[in-house]
């Protein structure tokens, strides 16, 4: 039996744990802050229910579930709970598409109207490309028509309106938030593959990252005993309320339904541990900043820590000093989602609520304060 002195025995563990902070962005003790933050800031605003979780490529490093998946608290949030992460649905059809252009089924240069070739707005159609939608840079009025999506008009009536609506600047010029015209995606590679969008998504996404309890669809999600319920403001607390079917007609924008261990496991993935399944390559395309985005240099919790902001393609990139957060939130009638993570870092972080708060942000900025106090 070796003997070894106790200081290298010493140095061996410190070293050690040294590099198991470092790998994954965070220490056990901040973890441990963070938790208790998060649990108080949630009994502070009395959200029904609340989940985050911080994982590294390869582990989830920690989660956490607190409340309940209605106000009564009949039913407890667990890990398998599924909530609904509206526009961040809009990083999954991204990578859809990543994936169909990595296979030669399309190219971020193709013009729409090659795969729908009835979608018109006044003016030169033919200039708008796959990689406009996705990168939020079609040229259109921002949210264009999202009010006649809400009054649950079809996709269909919504794309014919939009033969009405002139180019604000040319495609690829200007950034513009969308929604409607974003979830042209789903004809787009149904074209292109003679599959429908949920089983594409599903076949190429949730069922090779192990994401079992992850849906798309307003029936999917109601009909899963374990979702999490919307909730709205009220005046003594928050007040259950019924599911919203409406942004679920705009399937890529905002569609995807997911438990906190799955959306875990997707930032397990952009952070490179399923290359098989989503390349580094492909992913690294996503997250590279394109268009600048000034209005989000303004918000509340982060505009404090940004020094730039820009849209990928169905991701938000965000400057933090030197440091670049790949970064998308969610809202939707009675949920929020936030989802950041730090590719160099090798660290990432989920929060999501079954409450409609803007004191998400607080929850997400947070978690980026500890983790990143060398670049604040």
């Amino acid at each position: 039996m070796h003997r070894y002195p106790i200081k290298f025995i010493t140095l061996f563990f410190s070293l050690v744990f040294a590099s198991n902070v470092l790998s994954s962005g965070v220490s056990p003790q901040q973890l441990t802050e963070y938790e208790a933050f998060f649990r108080q800031a949630v009994k502070d605003n009395k959200f029904p229910g609340a989940a985050f979780a911080i994982v590294s490529r390869d582990k989830i490093l920690h989660i956490s579930t607190v409340g309940h998946t209605t106000a009564a608290g009949n039913q407890a949030i667990d890990q398998q709970t599924t909530f609904r992460i509206a526009s961040v649905s809009k990083t999954f059809a991204a990578e859809v598409v990543g994936l169909l252009v990595e296979d030669g089924s399309l190219n971020w240069d193709d013009p729409v109207t090659r795969y729908v070739p009835a979608f018109k707005i006044n003016g030169d159609t033919s200039q708008m490309q796959i990689q406009h939608v996705l990168g939020q840079s079609t040229g259109i009025i921002p949210h264009a028509y999202d009010n006649l999506l809400e009054d649950g008009k079809s996709m269909q009536e919504i794309w014919l309106k939009m033969r009405n609506l002139p180019y604000t600047c040319a495609p690829g010029d200007c950034y513009g938030y969308q929604n409607s015209v974003f979830s042209l995606v789903e004809p787009i590679v149904q074209k292109a593959t003679s599959m429908p969008y949920n089983t594409l998504i599903e076949q190429r996404i949730f069922k090779p990252l192990d994401m079992q309890t992850a849906s798309l669809g307003y029936q999917a999600f109601v009909s899963n005993p374990n979702h999490a319920e919307p909730h709205a403001k009220a005046k003594n607390g928050w007040r259950t309320v019924k599911v919203q079917p409406n942004y679920y007609r705009a399937a890529p924008a905002a569609g995807v339904n997911a438990s906190i261990l799955d959306m875990g496991k997707w930032v397990q993935a952009q952070l490179g541990s399923h290359p098989r399944v989503l390349s580094s390559e492909m992913v690294g395309n996503l997250h590279k900043p394109r268009m600048r985005t000034r209005r989000q240099m303004y918000r509340k919790e982060w505009k404090s820590m940004l020094s730039n902001a820009y849209y990928g393609l169905g991701w938000r990139v965000y400057q933090v000093g030197k440091e670049q957060l790949i970064y998308h939130g969610g809202w939707v009638s009675g949920f929020r989602a936030d989802v950041a993570f730090s590719p160099t870092r090798d660290i990432g972080i989920v929060v999501l609520l079954n409450a409609e708060s803007s004191r998400i942000s607080e929850l997400t900025t947070r978690f980026w304060k500890m983790a990143l106090a060398d670049e604040a």
